[in-house]
């Protein structure tokens, strides 16, 4: 008899490719890792590890056996949706994750509306930006991912997941108060041709959406320094030392000596919130969907 909680390790070590990577999204040791796999080999008497370096690989018969573990989950998945459909319940456990901003724009709202209305369900949150978010549903270590892509740059979302729109977020440029243009009523990005720009970090979906974008407009963008907390690029702003793209949603405080213009061409982040298809009918799941979404709709209302 197969032991699902080992499975359900295997499955992790397939989609991580690494004891510590299966490890950090069970929350668990490698060692409780390296303990559950020997106790399954000897369940299925063949070796589903192999070395591979200083780390492993699967071997055929390893990847056999996960390819059906992420079946049998799945399929355990939505036994859990339906037995929480059927009782039309909303307790338990669900996992929220999103991006910085969106987390202190609209966590408050919605963990305040789920505590209301649903006294019985407990919420856990945690920050990831989009990618990471996307891939954490896709590997079950969170329900929902509040997520974003841009109006000219989308996101890709894989196949089994379901996205709601949350909200469309417009931003700004925020430059020093004593900027040539900071008297101006709005501005295009082809003005800041000449400015360094402070950016979020390499690799970050935001970053890859400001080169794609500056590059579009004929402008190779000097980027002077990289900050992945919004207040601390505006506090570098504050100080002199450039001009960068300012989201609305989850801004907080301006710094004094910070002016911020609105940009004249359309330019738009739309805020969305995935979760995995086959956790659809799950009043959990439900539920904090409808409240991301009232959350996202306050904030549009406001702004």
């Amino acid at each position: 008899m197969l032991n699902l909680e080992r499975l359900r390790t295997l499955d992790a070590l397939a989609r991580h490719g690494s004891v510590s990577g299966a490890a950090d999204g069970l929350h668990v040791t490698t060692s409780a890792v390296s303990q559950q796999m020997a106790k399954l080999e000897r369940e299925v008497g063949q070796r589903l590890l192999a070395k591979n370096g200083r780390g492993v690989r699967l071997t055929d018969a390893g990847r056999l056996l996960a390819d059906h573990a992420a079946r049998i989950l799945s399929q355990v998945e939505l036994a859990q949706s339906d037995i929480e459909a059927q009782r039309g319940e909303v307790v338990g456990d669900v996992r929220i994750c999103a991006f910085p901003t969106a987390a202190r724009g609209l966590f408050p709202a919605t963990l305040t509306s789920l505590r209301a209305d649903h006294p019985d369900l407990t919420v856990r949150t945690r920050e990831l930006e989009p990618e990471q978010g996307l891939r954490a549903v896709f590997r079950g270590d969170v329900d929902l991912a509040v997520v974003l892509d841009w109006s000219n740059k989308r996101l890709p979302v894989p196949g089994g997941l379901t996205k709601a729109e949350l909200l469309d977020d417009a931003p700004d440029i925020a430059m020093p108060a004593g900027h040539p243009l900071a008297d101006r009523d709005e501005v295009d990005l082809e003005d800041f041709a000449d400015d360094p720009w402070v950016s979020w970090p390499e690799g970050e979906f935001c970053y890859d959406w400001l080169m794609f974008t500056l590059r579009s407009r004929g402008i190779e963008p000097r980027i002077a320094h990289l900050a992945g907390e919004h207040h601390t690029q505006l506090a570098l702003i504050a100080a002199g030392f450039g001009v960068c793209v300012a989201p609305r949603l989850g801004r907080g405080p301006v710094p004094d000596g910070v002016r911020l213009v609105p940009v004249r061409q359309t330019m738009r982040r739309h805020v969305h919130v995935v979760w995995r298809a086959d956790a659809d009918r799950r009043p959990s799941v439900r539920a904090a969907v409808a409240a991301l979404r009232a959350a996202g709709a306050g904030v549009a209302a406001g702004g």
